[in-house]
């Protein structure tokens, strides 16, 4: 499938990005810019998501979130918090809302090893995807890996988006899902559980930003050792048996917890992001792969150097990142309503 060709409605600039195998390339400019931003994480502590360092890391998010309503308001955007039920199940859900008619919804699931994070953290990426594409953006503050285990933090998600796919608020809009990290992770297998259930005709695109997706280990994710950034790489194995009580590796491959194993038929278009110098590079790789295998409509940006969560470290390259992902989901929910009504 020729992904340009799916992008309706698309800007031009956008479109034309789209004809080759990758959607957006960086210039020397870009990797200068990247090459300055390692300098500075080399020196820079690393995230642990064990025992008390993940314990102060979520605290600072929590105050973080105390604030969180007072910037948003001023922007003209709306924001409410509210727990929804559906099926008799409940999940809580941050919804940030463009004032005016929408022209879609983009459900967001947000990153942090599954053990770290709040909805409200991913404002300062959703507040220009709700302004300039014109959506409700509706995060999922599922429950954390700490208290639950994995299969109910996705359970949490499926939740949320089941629970927009119903609500009459969004009755008949298309819809993007996506995430980063964890919640890329979190994402994908939300939406494998959908089409399971014949129910994601109104979802037009899934945006995975450096996502897990094989929890028994990538080659990247088991290479990774104290000098990679961001992430503490010694401690990511112990990550995984924490959040899911696994440890046998066939076990950790059930496709279930480890989307890289499932049935990738019959998926939406994907825009998958991942940079060189990130421990989980393998898992987008490997996922573009058999994507384009058996779906055949992934778009896969590569960014050179690039390390973990780079889209949120600003600077150039990050600024036109997220740009880039904006126009696409602008365009995916503009195909899928086109289409809808031809």
């Amino acid at each position: 499938m020729d992904e340009a060709a799916s992008l309706k409605g698309a800007p031009a600039a956008l479109a034309a990005e789209t004809r080759g195998a990758v959607a957006l390339t960086f210039d020397e400019a870009d990797r200068e810019a990247f090459h300055r931003l390692n300098q500075i994480l080399r020196r820079a502590p690393r995230v642990r998501l064990t025992g008390w360092r993940r314990a102060w890391t979520q605290a600072l998010v929590r105050l973080r979130t105390l604030v969180a309503d007072r910037r948003v308001r001023p922007t003209g955007v709306s924001v409410e918090t509210r727990v929804v039920t559906i099926a008799g199940r409940q999940a809580r859900v941050r919804i940030l809302k463009a004032p005016g008619p929408l022209q879609g919804v983009h459900v967001d699931i947000h990153g942090g090893g599954w053990t770290i994070g709040s909805a409200a953290m991913d404002d300062p990426i959703n507040l220009p995807i709700v302004k300039e594409c014109g959506v409700a953006v509706v995060s999922v503050d599922y429950r954390l890996a700490t208290r639950v285990r994995l299969p109910e933090v996705i359970d949490d998600c499926e939740t949320a988006l089941a629970w927009v796919l119903a609500s009459p608020d969004f009755a008949g809009l298309p819809l993007t899902l996506g995430g980063e990290s964890a919640g890329a992770h979190l994402a994908l297998s939300t939406a494998l559980r959908l089409r399971d259930k014949a129910a994601i005709e109104r979802l037009a695109g899934l945006v995975l930003f450096y996502g897990a997706y094989d929890l028994s280990g990538t080659p990247s994710a088991r290479r990774a050792g104290p000098e990679t950034l961001i992430l503490h790489g010694p401690t990511l194995a112990d990550l995984v048996p924490a959040v899911t009580g696994l440890r046998d590796l066939d076990r950790l491959r059930d496709p279930a917890i480890s989307p890289l194993y499932a049935d990738l038929h019959g998926l939406p278009p994907a825009l998958m992001i991942v940079g060189t110098n990130d421990p989980l590079q393998d898992d987008t790789f490997f996922l573009h792969t058999k994507w384009q295998s058996q779906s055949g409509n992934a778009l896969l940006v590569t960014a050179p150097d690039a390390p973990h969560a780079f889209n949120r470290l600003g600077g150039r390259p990050a600024q036109r990142t997220n740009a880039f992902v904006r126009a696409w989901i602008k365009a995916r929910l503009a195909a899928l309503s086109d289409s809808s009504t031809a």
